[in-house]
């Protein structure tokens, strides 16, 4: 499989997505899950990063996070948080083969309306595959984290996400969070959406115009294209990449004894 393209610019918004080796399930302890959270604090920390959102599923993350500007602070944060995990699961288990698959693939997303979009999609992922029917189930996920009494040491930066999504306040923040959530499980099963993973910029017209621009060279064989009525746009390379997927089947009959749901609907 090809490798991944990764076009970091400073200042923009960044859906990055990783998944394991082979497509194992190697995540599906919650001991692996929340070490995976410790060291993605650890990561903010150390190279100011701004956390939008996440989820730590059975076999892969989604990670939203805010360029600070810092030259290879997106970079050097996943060398730490996918690289000490990696090592802690070995060490643990005796593993010696690969952790990650290839190379972590990065969305450039614009921010309002699609980044809404963008971090609801990453919320429900494990409704998406059948294991629970609200993300308030799923501990390791960023909702809980927005909807929840804010902590000392909590990972996602609320005040400047409720910026990007243009909203006045945090308690705004989680209350037009929640009712989005809710309106979507309201209408139908969530559905994988292929376009938040597998392009390599998604907004408006002008948003994905001006990326392309701003890549120039970097990605030689580009295109900006309309979807959905007109509604989206997103940059996608046209060289064949096989960019990063994921098949939720079986998902919910690997999680182990060590797994707690906390129901708090």
């Amino acid at each position: 499989m090809p490798r991944a393209n990764r076009h970091f610019l400073p200042g923009y918004i960044w859906h990055i997505t990783h998944r394991c080796h082979g497509k194992e399930f190697l995540l599906n302890n919650q001991i692996d899950r929340k070490n995976w959270l410790a060291l993605l604090l650890k990561a903010k920390q150390r190279f100011g990063i701004t956390v939008l959102g996440y989820i730590v599923t059975c076999n892969h993350i989604h990670l939203l996070i805010e360029d600070p500007g810092i030259p290879n602070a997106i970079s050097k944060s996943m060398q730490l948080v996918q690289g000490q995990l990696a090592q802690s699961f070995n060490r643990r288990t005796g593993r010696i083969n690969a952790f990650w698959g290839d190379r972590y693939f990065a969305t450039a997303i614009e921010s309002g309306v699609y980044l809404f979009r963008c971090l609801a999609y990453i919320d429900l992922n494990m409704v998406r595959a059948g294991v629970v029917t609200h993300p308030s189930q799923w501990l390791e996920c960023g909702y809980n984290e927005i909807q929840k009494e804010r902590l000392r040491d909590g990972i996602i930066n609320q005040h400047r996400l409720a910026v990007l999504l243009g909203c006045k306040d945090v308690e705004s923040l989680k209350r037009v969070y929640g009712q989005i959530i809710t309106e979507t499980l309201q209408k139908d099963t969530p559905k994988q959406d292929d376009k938040w993973s597998k392009s390599v910029a998604v907004g408006s017209r002008e948003f994905t115009e001006r990326f392309a621009a701003d890549l120039g060279e970097r990605l030689k064989s580009r295109a900006v294209v309309q979807i959905e009525n007109g509604e989206v746009f997103v940059v996608r390379e046209e060289n064949g990449l096989i960019a990063y997927a994921v098949n939720h089947e079986e998902e919910s009959k690997v999680l182990d004894g060590n797994n707690e749901f906390e129901f708090i609907l």
